[in-house]
C-alpha cells in the first residue's frame, strides 16, 4: 500500500495569507471582546448611578418621611414604591426601617422580613451601591439612608438585576458582532487580494524556493564573466554584475544611477538608452571592443531592459591579424600567378633565341621586389612590421595604388618595450593604411600611400634614447573634412562614407583605442600633396643606448617603391 504522500510546503502568499486571516480574526475578536467588557461595566456603572438616584430621590421626599412617622407605613409606603419602580425603570424599590426590616417590596410576601443585603454603612449615613444577589436574584442596588433633622428613620433601596442589564447589552452585542463580523469578512478579502498579487509575483514559490533562488541568482551573477546589466523603465541601473562592471570600467555605487551618468562613450551610452533591441552590436569603450546585445523586458509598460557586454577585444584584435593575413596570401596568390606569366614571358624569349632579353627581363623584376624587401628591412628592424609592410606592399600593388616607405623612416626594435606588444602595432599601423588605401583607390588618378615609421624624443629631434614612436600615414585620397576631424575615430566613420553601416567604420576607432591605452596621440590633418594625413605618436620609456643608432631625418626627401 502506497504511503499517503505529506503536503508539501505551502506558498509564501498562503501562507501569509493564513497568518494575516489569523491576526486579523485575532484582532477582532480581542476587539469584540474589550468593547463588550467595557460596555457590560459600563452598562453596570450606568445601572447604579439610575438606582441610586431613585434612591435618593425616594429618601429626599416630604411624604415618605411623614409615611414612615405613620403607625403603619406599609400601607401609603407600598403603592408609591410601586409607582416610583415603574416610572424610572427599576426592577424594585425597597423601603425598610433602620434595623432593615421591609416595609415595601414588589413581592407582598416579602414585606415584613429583613432586606437581604448589606445595610451597615447606610446606617452609618452613607450611601452606596454594590451587586449582591437577593430575593430576585443578582442586581446593582444602592442604599441610601431617610433622614429627618440628623436622624436616621428609614433605609430606601433601589435596584436593577443584572439579567436586565444584560438584557438592555444584547443589542449592543448583536451590533457589535456584525461589526466584528463584516470587519473579517473585508479584512479577509483584502488579504486574499493582496496575496494573489502576492502569489502572482513569486509565482507560487514558498519561502524555502524564494531562498534558494535568490542564492542561485548570487551565485550566478558572480560566476558568469560577461557583464550582465537590467535597466528599469527610467534607463536607471537596476542590477549590475561583476563582469559589468569590469567590462564598463565603472566603480562604486552604480545601482539606481542613469546610464547617461556613467561616464560611458557616446555611442555606447545611445545603445543603452535606446528602446529597440540590439543584436551583437559592436562598440568602444576606452580600453576595450564590446558586443551589446539588448532585450526590453516583456510587459503591457516599458519595464526596462537587459544588456549583454562580451568582450571580443582580443578577438578583435585576432581578426584584425586574420585579416592581414588573407591579404598576405592574397597578394602572395596574385604574385605567384604573375611570377609564373613572367617565367612564361621568359621562357618564351629564349625558345624565340633571344636570350640576353630574356635575361633583362627577369633580372629587373627580381631588381624590383628586391629593392622593396631592402629598403623595409633596413628601415623597419621590427619584423612583424616589416612583414607587414611587405603585406599592404602587395595588397597595393594589386589595387594600383603606389606604396611609398619614406627613407627617414627608422624604427630599431631594441627601442620598443615589452609594454607595446607587435599586436598593438598591426593594429595601428595595418587599420591606418587599409584607411588610407580605401581614401586613395576611391581618389583622383596617381593614388598613393606613404608611410613614414620612426622613433623621436621629447623635443622632436632625433636621438637613440626615442622617447616616442611616431607612425605617419598620408594618402592621396580626398582628404577629411575638418568639420569630422573627431567623428572620423568614432565607430560608423570610414573613409567611404561619413556613417559607414553594419561592421565598416572600426578600424580607425580601433586605432584611437589603442594609442589611448599607451598614453600616445592621434591626429588626422590635409596631407602637403592633398588627401589626408594620420599620425600616432605612442611615448617610450627612455632606455640607454646598448648601440647607435643611425639618425633619422624627418624632414629627408622620401623615395617612392611601387610594389
Amino acid at each position: 500500500m502506497p504511503m499517503p504522500r505529506l503536503p508539501g510546503p505551502r506558498s509564501l502568499a498562503g501562507q501569509l495569507f493564513a497568518m494575516q486571516a489569523v491576526l486579523i480574526a485575532v484582532i477582532v475578536t480581542g476587539y469584540a471582546l474589550f468593547t463588550y467588557v467595557s460596555d457590560h461595566r459600563q452598562a453596570g456603572q450606568a445601572a447604579g448611578r439610575q438606582a441610586m438616584a431613585v434612591a435618593r430621590s425616594i429618601a429626599d421626599a416630604p411624604s415618605v418621611r411623614q409615611a414612615v412617622a405613620t403607625a403603619d407605613p406599609t400601607a401609603r409606603l407600598q403603592p408609591y414604591a410601586l409607582r416610583v419602580q415603574r416610572d424610572t425603570g427599576v426592577d424594585f424599590v425597597t423601603i425598610m426601617n433602620p434595623e432593615g426590616i421591609r416595609w415595601t417590596h414588589p413581592d407582598t410576601g416579602q414585606i415584613g422580613r429583613r432586606f437581604l443585603g448589606h445595610i451597615a454603612r447606610a446606617q452609618a449615613g452613607e450611601s452606596f451601591t454594590e451587586t449582591y444577589t437577593g430575593t430576585l436574584g443578582p442586581s446593582v442596588r444602592a442604599v441610601t439612608p431617610i433622614e429627618d433633622d440628623g436622624e436616621i428613620i428609614g433605609l430606601v433601596s433601589a435596584g436593577i438585576r443584572v439579567e436586565a442589564i444584560s438584557e438592555r447589552l444584547q443589542d449592543q452585542v448583536t451590533a457589535l458582532l456584525g461589526v466584528a463580523g463584516g470587519a473579517l469578512v473585508l479584512g479577509a478579502i483584502g488579504t486574499y487580494v493582496i496575496n494573489a498579487r502576492l502569489r502572482r509575483s513569486t509565482h507560487g514559490m514558498n519561502a524555502t524556493e524564494l531562498s534558494r533562488m535568490h542564492d542561485y541568482h548570487q551565485a550566478a551573477l558572480h560566476a558568469v564573466r560577461e557583464g550582465l546589466l537590467m535597466l528599469d523603465g527610467g534607463f536607471r541601473v537596476a542590477l549590475i554584475n561583476d563582469g559589468g562592471r569590469e567590462l564598463l570600467g565603472v566603480s562604486g555605487e552604480v545601482v539606481g544611477r542613469s546610464v547617461a551618468d556613467l561616464g560611458l562613450p557616446g555611442p555606447l551610452t545611445g545603445a543603452l538608452l535606446s528602446s529597440a533591441s540590439r543584436v551583437d552590436e559592436v562598440h568602444l569603450t576606452g580600453t576595450r571592443v564590446l558586443v551589446v546585445n539588448t532585450s526590453p523586458v516583456s510587459g503591457g509598460e516599458r519595464r526596462g531592459a537587459v544588456v549583454t557586454l562580451r568582450d571580443v577585444t582580443e578577438l578583435q584584435s585576432l581578426t584584425g591579424e586574420l585579416d592581414s593575413e588573407r591579404g598576405f596570401t592574397q597578394a602572395l596568390r596574385s604574385q605567384a600567378h604573375e611570377a609564373a606569366n613572367r617565367l612564361h614571358t621568359v621562357v618564351s624569349l629564349i625558345e624565340l633565341g633571344r636570350t640576353d632579353e630574356a635575361v633583362d627581363f627577369a633580372t629587373a623584376e627580381l631588381e624590383l621586389a628586391q629593392a622593396l624587401t631592402d629598403q623595409v628591412v633596413a628601415a623597419v628592424d621590427e619584423p612583424v612590421l616589416a612583414a607587414l609592410l611587405l603585406g599592404k606592399a602587395a595588397q597595393a600593388n594589386e589595387r594600383g595604388v603606389e606604396f611609398v616607405v619614406a627613407e627617414d623612416s627608422r624604427i630599431d626594435d631594441r627601442l620598443l618595450p615589452p609594454s607595446l606588444p607587435a599586436r598593438d602595432l598591426v593594429t595601428i599601423l595595418g587599420n591606418l593604411i587599409d584607411n588610407a588605401m580605401d581614401a586613395a583607390a576611391g581618389g583622383p588618378a596617381g593614388a598613393r600611400v606613404t608611410v613614414t615609421a620612426y622613433t623621436d624624443d621629447a623635443d622632436g629631434a632625433d636621438d637613440t634614447n626615442g622617447s616616442g614612436l611616431v607612425l605617419r600615414v598620408a594618402d592621396t585620397g580626398a582628404g577629411v573634412d575638418p568639420a569630422h576631424a573627431e567623428a572620423v575615430f568614432e565607430r560608423g566613420w570610414s573613409t567611404k562614407s561619413t556613417t559607414a553601416p553594419g561592421g565598416r567604420g572600426l578600424g580607425l576607432a580601433l586605432v584611437r583605442q589603442t594609442v589611448r591605452r599607451h598614453r600616445g596621440t592621434l591626429t588626422v590633418s590635409e596631407a602637403a600633396g592633398g588627401g589626408a594625413e594620420f599620425e600616432a605618436r605612442v611615448p617610450l620609456p627612455t632606455v640607454d643606448a646598448a648601440a647607435p643608432a643611425e639618425p633619422t631625418s624627418p624632414g629627408a626627401e622620401s623615395r617612392s617603391v611601387r610594389g
